[in-house]
């Protein structure tokens, strides 16, 4: 989930890439928001297994993500997208110790939707565009909608600093200069507009598969 915004451009100049990702993935968006998954997991409606299902699946897809964040960094342009504040992967490590236990290595499954996504990330290499399109929806996500994600699990599951370190960026006190930042990096990129349009294809593939994630989940958890 993303709240993002942006002045429009000045005409006859190009959009910046974060607004091109913004109004380009606005359907894709707004069915990720819509999953029945997602919906019911938010209201209460499930329980803390479903959520730590979740997490299992977030823990695959951020694990590849994170390598890709690696791999990227050898890249010039590419280095300025990667925040170390924003890695995730041993912040949802700790989440799934609380929440299924310290074998949950052993315990957690992988929905065939989420190995589609891993294998997509993995597939990207050092593409800087594929890249920055595929953080732009992880992380910006994390820091917009996840926190209201966050706010309706401590609120309907019980849950507190224990098993939501996942949405808790210890290192980013103030989400809204940093997305502002985050923004500036993206509009910053030295990209041709081939490449612009194929940062806003990856960020639509990336909702829809995102999308088929909750889907596998809310055939398991309703």
């Amino acid at each position: 989930m993303t709240a993002l915004t942006h002045d429009l451009a000045p005409a006859g100049l190009p959009a910046p890439l974060s607004l091109r990702l913004r109004e380009g993935t606005r359907p894709e968006h707004e069915q990720a928001e819509g999953s029945g998954f997602v919906e019911k997991l938010m209201s209460g409606r499930l329980d803390v297994a479903a959520y730590a299902d979740l997490a299992a699946q977030q823990w695959a897809i951020y694990g590849a993500l994170e390598a890709a964040s690696a791999a990227i960094r050898a890249d010039a342009q590419g280095a300025t997208l990667v925040f170390d504040e924003l890695t995730r992967t041993p912040e949802i490590e700790k989440d799934l110790a609380f929440l299924v236990g310290p074998d949950w290595a052993e315990r957690i499954t992988v929905r065939p939707a989420t190995e589609q996504y891993v294998a997509r990330l993995r597939e990207i290499g050092g593409s800087l565009p594929a890249y920055a399109a595929h953080a732009y929806t992880r992380y910006l996500g994390d820091l917009s909608g996840g926190q209201i994600i966050k706010r309706m699990l401590e609120r309907h599951y019980g849950l507190s600093v224990d098993g939501l370190a996942f949405y808790t960026f210890v290192e980013i006190p103030k989400s809204k200069p940093f997305k502002d930042v985050y923004r500036e990096r993206l509009d910053g990129l030295d990209l041709s507009p081939e490449q612009v349009d194929e940062t806003v294809a990856e960020a639509r593939l990336a909702f829809r598969l995102n999308s088929a994630v909750f889907a596998d989940l809310g055939a398991v958890h309703h």
